[in-house]
């Protein structure tokens, strides 16, 4: 995973994601603003990118394998998150100046044998269970101040499963993230 982007890597993917995210709302194909090709930037990684809105969530969508390089995986999931994020209306042209934009880069995920050996604020998680699936970004739990079993709680209803269904069955994985924001610069 790209531990050792510079800000200046940091600051060109927070526009990259912006970028992707105006041109869109305008019916625009993005353009990639210009940057000195850090080799970083190419590596793989899963990435997320979430948007908010007046502190609220506005969209969440990412890559939890390193399926892409650093670019196209910002790019994908800036676009997925403003446009595809199923709880959420598309974003409008008129909103995108009100966005913050934060994006999340993956460790790979590793499977945990109880949900004892989850960190909260540290550790993303997956819980599976019976083909559903879902995840949370290491900063949900401490960002809402949840206890463990109210993120699995939550976690299992984001899944379809009663909220429940994390206490017996259930498979997890974890993983970490490096975190950073529009706010950060």
């Amino acid at each position: 995973m790209a531990m050792n982007l510079s800000d200046d890597d940091k600051i060109f993917l927070l526009k990259l994601a912006r970028n992707a995210i105006e041109s869109k709302a305008r019916g625009e194909k993005p353009s990639r603003p210009p940057h000195t090709k850090s080799r970083g930037l190419k590596e793989k990684a899963g990435v997320f990118v979430s948007l908010h809105k007046l502190g609220a969530l506005r969209g969440c969508i990412g890559y939890i394998q390193p399926d892409y390089g650093l670019e196209e995986g910002v790019l994908r999931s800036a676009t997925n998150a403003a446009f595809e994020d199923s709880r959420f209306s598309p974003v409008g042209a008129e909103e995108t100046p009100s966005l913050q934009i934060e994006i999340s880069l993956l460790t790979n995920p590793v499977p945990v044998a109880s949900y004892a050996q989850i960190e909260l604020g540290k550790h993303g998680i997956i819980l599976e269970k019976n083909g559903a699936r879902a995840l949370f970004l290491p900063q949900v739990a401490t960002e809402n101040r949840w206890d463990l079993p109210t993120t699995l709680s939550l976690l299992a209803r984001k899944a379809g499963l009663p909220q429940d269904a994390w206490k017996e069955g259930a498979s997890f994985s974890v993983f970490e993230s490096i975190v950073f924001s529009e706010a950060d610069y």
